[in-house]
């Protein structure tokens, strides 16, 4: 085993045992999680076949339902789901092009499906670490038809528009005659920047993706939600692109528990993060955060340390003390590390003042590493 190999293992382990958490949650074992799902409610009905039917198809309605959409299919994954909305707008509308943020998911984490599965290419508004500006979209200078809009954007630092930025740049799209695409992998931590439901922020786009273990705690599985048309063609492709599963039950059952429990919570925890959290953790020696306000309860921080050393030092802690602190960290400069904060549901439990202890303990742990 390598080093690197058994740090990772070193890691895993610490997080199964440790007893608080800041960023992030403690993994469940394969029984632990078997035991979670046994004890719920409602289970004593025949299960899915190929995603139809079951709490699949629950699952499908209640999203729709939460969205304001026509319907939903139910996806194993998120890039396949987004991959099956692009193709549908570029036939829509008979231009492959696709206006998005070269930062976007879709660009960096999906091995560029969208250009060689389906033959669309993307156009980027800008590469500045923002969203594009109706402007922009405006001077690409070319056609396109779709625009794509991650919300939030995430390796940039969780980022989101302003509700007017928003609803100008989706005009500018319908103006220029294109459709719309919402990457909402974390649509459910944006309603309280938003000030707006979950269906009054859908509304404003054509198809809307969802991830259900990003910050719901699912086990795997996405949607993608639209009107009729759209669901229709969806799982005529999901079947093409071999999403169609014999049965999906458990990551739905999961889902629905998700919906069910954490998503009530969401805004409680982005105003906690808000108010108590999130200015201790940017008040720590040497701290920035990116965004300066982050406008959910994820975002970056950066240190002034170099990442082997906060990592070093994460593990120490996780270890000796059973507090899982900041995780992950990155070098983005000789000296300065990077790490994303995820202030979920164990961080509730938190105070300022708890924050600020562990965190100079934590640096006192990197500046001997």
């Amino acid at each position: 085993m390598t080093d690197d190999q058994n740090e990772v293992q070193r890691r895993r382990a610490a997080r199964m045992t440790c007893k608080r958490f800041l960023s992030g949650d403690r993994l469940l074992s394969i029984r632990e999680r078997l035991a979670q799902l046994s004890a719920l409610d409602g289970l004593d009905v025949p299960h899915d076949f190929y995603g139809n039917d079951g709490p699949v198809r629950q699952l499908e309605e209640r999203t729709a339902e939460l969205l304001g959409k026509d319907d939903a299919v139910f996806f194993p994954t998120g890039t396949m789901a987004q991959q099956v909305a692009l193709r549908y707008h570029a036939e829509r509308t008979g231009n492959p092009a696709v206006a998005l943020h070269p930062l976007s998911h879709i660009e960096r984490h999906e091995r560029h499906a969208h250009t060689q599965l389906t033959g669309l290419r993307g156009l980027w508004p800008t590469t500045e670490q923002r969203h594009p500006t109706p402007e922009e979209l405006h001077a690409l200078g070319e056609p396109f038809g779709t625009l794509t809009v991650e919300l939030p954007l995430r390796d940039p630092g969780y980022l989101l528009p302003g509700w007017d930025e928003l609803t100008a740049l989706v005009a500018a799209a319908r103006e220029a005659g294109a459709r719309v695409h919402f990457d909402g992998a974390r649509l459910w931590n944006t309603t309280v920047h938003f000030d707006r439901r979950l269906d009054e922020i859908a509304a404003l786009a054509d198809s809307v993706y969802v991830s259900y273990y990003k910050d719901l705690g699912g086990i795997s599985g996405a949607a993608l939600a639209g009107d009729s048309a759209l669901v229709s063609y969806a799982r005529t492709w999901r079947h093409r692109y071999g999403g169609q599963v014999f049965q999906q039950w458990p990551a739905a059952v999961a889902a629905l528990h998700g919906l069910d429990t954490v998503l009530p919570r969401i805004p409680d925890l982005v105003r906690h993060a808000a108010t108590t959290l999130t200015p201790a953790l940017a008040a720590l020696p040497g701290a920035r955060l990116h965004p300066e306000v982050p406008p959910t309860h994820e975002y970056q921080l950066w240190l002034p340390h170099p990442a082997e050393a906060l990592n070093a030092a994460h593990l120490a802690l996780a270890e000796q003390e059973g507090i899982w602190f900041v995780s992950h960290w990155e070098d983005a400069a000789p000296g300065l590390a990077m790490a994303e904060v995820s202030l979920g549901e164990p961080a509730r439990a938190w105070t300022a003042d708890e924050v600020t202890e562990v965190g100079l303990r934590f640096l006192e742990l990197a500046a001997t590493a």
